[in-house]
């Protein structure tokens, strides 16, 4: 599975719309809609942010875990 099918499916798991997820990086529909389908790559900071909107880790959405829980919080 590619790092796009990972966070559409994670996505779908959650029962939230593209538009959804793009207002929460913030991001516009349509270029998130590329990085699902693979056309268009991410910044480390957008990583960052559609693991937070989609409650995961980095690890997953890079494919080096196939554990989609998010690790925990860091101490302040």
């Amino acid at each position: 599975m590619n790092i796009g099918e990972k966070i559409r499916n994670k996505r779908e798991d959650m029962d939230l719309s593209q538009q959804e997820v793009a207002k929460l990086i913030p991001m516009n529909q349509s270029n998130y809609s590329k990085i699902e389908r693979g056309i268009r790559y991410y910044t480390f900071e957008q990583c960052v942010s559609i693991a937070k909107a989609l409650d995961t880790s980095m690890d997953y959405l890079a494919g080096l875990t196939d554990c989609k829980e998010p690790y925990p919080k860091a101490k302040q």
